[in-house]
């Protein structure tokens, strides 16, 4: 099965969008909620014609915003000449199927929505093939109601169609092809592991955030990486990595990686592991957000979420407030800080702030280092010249042709001096 025959696209469609509120969810409100669906959507290339809010006791498990809702929406499709309707939220496959027979027209919902999206904007063999296993994974279970057109064939009691046949047949195709899939993404995880591992003696620093919030900006601000550069939602799936020089003439790795949104699909997460494998791995986060939205609470709040699903949550973080050259209202701005303690506004667009972020990053990194007395051979020039380079020397004593060092150290160069000297003797001191 080919990666079109799993993508649902809405390019050059016109598209209604609706989304059911039950009352406990009313309290907090937007006051524009289908905005970033209606972002999505035109993203995806729709033209959103109109927007349909309805407020519900419960979500209708049936039709989802309910049978007479779904009539009305009907009418109004057929009015407005509507192509594709696009629901906020997951719809089970009995909803969608539900829908489709009383609105007589294409209903999709967030996920799959997503997902063409994704498909849109996959570039490499590696993204095309995590696009492909979430499109698969998101398929499977809507099989069913792909085949209903088959359903005016009958059968006897207790006989199957060819319709039921054909079913099967793809389910086990598709079951397949997830498989397939699952393992060659697993070899590129392995290979993925291996090259996050080679950087061991390297500080590294990932950078993550809400999509669209200006992390490809700050990727060329912070390295010498040429990142592209877009006003639209998921520009990029694919991680870059370059070298940043921080004030303390330092080189640290910096990685950018796809953005996230909120409701973001769990197989999506799960399909770009290999992809988030920089995350994982970071001894920094920079949680990017964007300080001129007005969902900008909701937005990190989402990004918390898929962190929290990676494991990533406890690892040291700086919020980086971008975007204040599009801050209408700097009133928010010490707000924010109280907030979000650990926080640096800036503009990477404009340069503004870097500086103050990059010094903030050398701080972390230096409550990072052990306080260790190191002792080697007074002829080990090279190693002598990697510790001058790479740790911070508070002393340095000669004894017995011997030099004994008073440093600060990463424990992944350490490391990685301990491998290829075997002539050091080290004695951690309490700071």
């Amino acid at each position: 099965m080919k990666l079109k025959d799993t993508s649902f696209s809405v390019r050059a469609e016109r598209a209604i969008l609706f989304r059911a509120l039950s009352y406990p969810n009313t309290i907090d409100l937007d006051e524009e909620p289908l905005e970033e669906l209606s972002r999505l959507a035109k993203t995806a290339g729709a033209n959103v014609i109109y927007t349909v809010i309805q407020k519900r006791a419960h979500i209708d498990p049936l039709y989802y915003i309910g049978k007479g809702k779904a009539q009305e929406l009907q009418k109004i499709a057929v009015e407005m000449d509507a192509d594709v309707l696009i629901c906020d939220d997951n719809l089970t496959p009995a909803q969608v199927k539900n829908l489709e027979k009383i609105i007589e027209k294409k209903v999709i919902d967030r996920s799959e929505l997503i997902l063409d999206i994704f498909a849109t904007r996959a570039k490499t063999h590696q993204a095309k093939l995590q696009v492909e296993l979430a499109q698969l994974e998101y398929t499977k279970p809507r099989l069913k109601r792909m085949w209903t057109h088959l359903s005016r064939i009958e059968g006897g009691i207790g006989t199957r169609g060819p319709g039921e046949k054909q079913l099967e047949v793809d389910n086990r195709i598709v079951s397949r092809k997830i498989h397939d899939l699952k393992k060659r993404l697993d070899e590129i995880e392995k290979r993925q592991q291996r090259v996050v591992a080679s950087r061991k003696e390297f500080s590294t620093v990932s950078i993550v955030g809400y999509t669209n919030a200006g992390k490809s900006t700050l990727m060329n601000a912070l390295t010498d990486v040429d990142a592209l550069v877009e006003d639209k939602l998921f520009a990029t799936l694919d991680t870059k990595t370059g070298i940043c020089k921080l004030e303390n003439s330092k080189n640290i790795l910096i990685s950018d990686t796809v953005g996230f949104i909120q409701k973001l699909p769990h197989y999506l997460v799960s399909s770009f592991k290999a992809t988030l494998e920089e995350t994982r791995n970071a001894d920094i986060l920079l949680h990017v957000a964007d300080i001129s939205s007005p969902h900008i609470h909701k937005q990190i709040e989402s990004v918390n979420i898929v962190l929290k699903e990676l494991e990533c949550e406890k690892k040291p973080t700086i919020i980086v407030l971008n975007k204040i050259d599009a801050l209408k209202d700097e009133s928010v701005i010490p707000l924010l800080k109280n907030r979000y303690m650990n926080c640096i506004v800036i503009s990477a667009r404009k340069n503004q702030g870097i500086q103050e972020l990059k010094q903030k990053i050398a701080e972390i990194l230096e409550k990072k280092l052990l306080n260790i007395e190191l002792s080697c051979s007074q002829e080990n020039g090279k190693l002598i010249a990697a510790l001058h380079e790479n740790a911070h020397i508070l002393n340095r004593k000669s004894d017995d042709h011997r030099f004994t060092f008073h440093l600060l150290i990463e424990d992944k160069f350490l490391s990685k001096l301990l491998k290829m000297h075997d002539d050091i003797q080290i004695k951690e001191l309490v700071p």
